[in-house]
């Protein structure tokens, strides 16, 4: 295996893990993807009961951001350790998750998109549907850099 894989990546923290991360209407960090190809946002379910939310990726003009506009995007649920559920294309509306514990869902959006849209920021929000405290967490990864190297632009302009 080599290492330049993982060299290439630039991950970043959208949202570190809290004990009702979900609760009410919450976003993660806004970054920059001019400079990729595009992003990945893995949100973790940790432990929950019946907690349910409704997830869409927002196109940003800018790290505020001022405006804000959903935008189509790919995923996929794991919903019990090892099960990958298939990959799914979804509207702007976006999707529900499922109630319970130890679930991930793979939210992956194009730069292609963000800028048909007219923005190069993106960032995953997340509105509570059924109220039921969610222990979770969003990490963010850049995919694809159009130049070598992790340390590449982010939100921090």
């Amino acid at each position: 295996m080599r290492y330049e894989e993982l060299q290439n990546q630039h991950f970043i923290t959208g949202l570190a893990p809290v004990a009702d991360a979900f609760a009410g209407t919450v976003a993660s960090d806004v970054v920059d993807v001019s400079n990729h190809q595009g992003v990945l946002f893995l949100v973790y379910k940790g432990v929950g009961a019946t907690g349910t939310s409704t997830i869409t990726v927002e196109a940003c003009d800018d790290v505020t951001p001022s405006n804000t506009t959903a935008v189509p995007f790919f995923y996929k649920a794991i919903t019990s350790t090892d099960v990958q559920g298939a990959v799914t294309a979804t509207t702007s509306a976006g999707f529900a998750t499922t109630a319970g514990s130890s679930q991930m869902y793979a939210v992956q959006v194009d730069a292609q998109e963000l800028a048909s849209a007219g923005y190069k920021y993106a960032r995953l929000k997340a509105v509570e549907v059924v109220d039921s405290p969610v222990l979770g967490g969003i990490a963010i990864a850049l995919l694809g850099p159009k130049f070598g190297g992790s340390a590449t632009n982010t939100a921090l302009d």
